[in-house]
């Protein structure tokens, strides 16, 4: 069992919490921080939120003491985990990461603040149960691969393993324990695509709340001397073998000198699914290098990997929850508005002439030799063709918000205002400070408050 690389995984997170942070990786973790609640003030809103809120109270009516987006009581930490997991992901702006194709800061943030409270923890052991969640769900999710991708929401598969891990830190599990608290998560690791195709698109933002439960259960069972699957990915009857694996087994097997993967993840310059970021980044640059209107658009032709269909295949939306996965909807609105933001996604011009009319210049063109990247790069290329003949095209593979491309502070308080207009300046700045205080190394023996008006003004 020594050998296995869950083992060596297992021991990978204790090692880091015994070693010093890089000044890198705290002001990244800042930035993840603030992602994470942007994504859930973001939602506040919408019905669903107010749906989680109502289901985690009817499952777990007792109160606690973990803060929840738009709750005026706290609510057990296994509540709170849930709804707060659930509410972050309905605006599709959470983090995301190109090669384990998941949403890595639902699932690593939202049980650990759950457990702040309860646990009474200091923030550098808040700072490593985050970072180990970000550390597994982002292995597990890229040794999966692209044939799992296809057929499974890695944040509810892989993210299960990973909420295991960052809640068993939080616990104090050592690695023993955090190998066993994976283990268990793992076996009830699930999430289908299936709900996509089923046009359910609207129980999407269950897929992290179930993982992130299911992870804090399995870090208590292991607290309490339960057992894991020791194999769990790489097993005969592991998640590799049954769930379709097709990518490195190699990455779950760590290199003591390379960054933690927390610096790997992309924040998420638009409001919708991550799988159109390239075509709109793309879009964006054509209106920006040259001045044409819409009136002179005779055609746009889009050329795109073909995973991305896989998930937003929606060809024109006909409710607002499926506006986030369809790829004429969000093109022709910025090209059409000169912006795509929050208010587009939640109350979308579905039956606009204007729009309607734009969307049908656009063709949607899979290509073979574009997935071939995938997933380390994302390919999209838009040719705008306009009524004097002009050709404009524009090819992006890389995304805005990519490690490569990275937000700074100013720029990631800047995209929260956008993406939160109605939050007021009070408490932009206390959470802006609150968050980046875990850049801070002289405040790792505080113990992290995580207070209610954080969640809610």
């Amino acid at each position: 069992m020594a050998n296995l690389p869950e083992t060596k995984l297992a021991l990978h997170l204790a090692a880091l919490q015994n070693q010093p942070r890089s000044q890198a990786s705290r002001e990244r973790l800042a930035q993840a921080l603030l992602d994470w609640f942007t994504a859930g003030w973001s939602a506040l809103p919408m019905p669903q939120a107010a749906a989680l809120r109502s289901l985690s109270l009817d499952v777990s009516p007792a109160e606690g003491g973990a803060p929840v987006f738009g709750g005026a009581t706290t609510m057990t930490p296994l509540a709170a985990a849930f709804a707060n997991a659930g509410i972050a992901h309905l605006r599709e702006i959470d983090d995301a990461h190109r090669a384990a194709m998941l949403h890595p800061g639902v699932i690593a943030i939202s049980p650990v603040l759950a457990l702040a409270a309860q646990e009474n923890l200091t923030q550098r052991r808040v700072a490593d149960a985050i970072i180990a969640g970000y550390e597994v769900s982002l292995r597990v999710g890229e040794a999966l691969g692209t044939r799992h991708a296809a057929g499974f929401h890695a944040t509810a598969t892989a993210g299960t393993v990973g909420a295991a891990a960052a809640a068993g830190v939080a616990l104090g599990l050592g690695a023993t324990g955090l190998h066993h608290a994976m283990g268990i998560g793992a076996t009830q690791a699930a999430g289908l695509w299936q709900l996509v195709d089923d046009d359910a698109h609207e129980s999407k933002a269950l897929h992290p709340a179930f993982a992130v439960r299911n992870g804090l259960y399995a870090a208590f069972a292991a607290r309490a001397g339960f057992p894991g699957a020791r194999g769990f990915m790489t097993g005969k009857r592991g998640m590799y073998a049954l769930l379709a694996g097709d990518g490195p087994l190699k990455v779950l097997e760590p290199d003591a000198d390379e960054p933690e993967r927390i610096n790997t993840a992309t924040i998420k310059a638009w409001p919708c699914c991550a799988q159109l970021f390239t075509p709109l980044d793309a879009t964006r640059a054509l209106m920006d290098q040259h001045a044409f209107t819409v009136d002179e658009i005779e055609s746009i032709d889009v050329e795109i990997f073909p995973h991305a269909l896989k998930i937003a295949g929606v060809d024109w939306p006909s409710r607002p929850a499926e506006a986030c996965f369809s790829l004429r909807y969000v093109v022709a609105t910025l090209l059409h508005k000169g912006s795509l933001g929050i208010e587009d996604m939640e109350r979308p011009e579905l039956e606009s002439p204007a729009l309607r009319a734009l969307a049908s210049k656009i063709a949607v063109c899979p290509r073979d030799q574009y997935q071939a990247a995938f997933p380390q790069k994302r390919p999209a290329q838009v040719t705008i063709v306009l009524r004097d003949g002009q050709r404009l095209a524009a090819l992006r593979e890389l995304r805005r918000g990519d490690p490569e491309y990275p937000y700074d502070w100013t720029a990631l308080q800047a995209r929260m205002r956008a993406f939160v207009p109605a939050m007021d300046d009070a408490i932009a700045t206390r959470l802006s400070a609150w968050c980046a205080g875990f850049a801070d190394a002289d405040k790792d023996a505080e113990r992290c408050e995580v207070a209610l008006d954080l969640f809610n003004g």
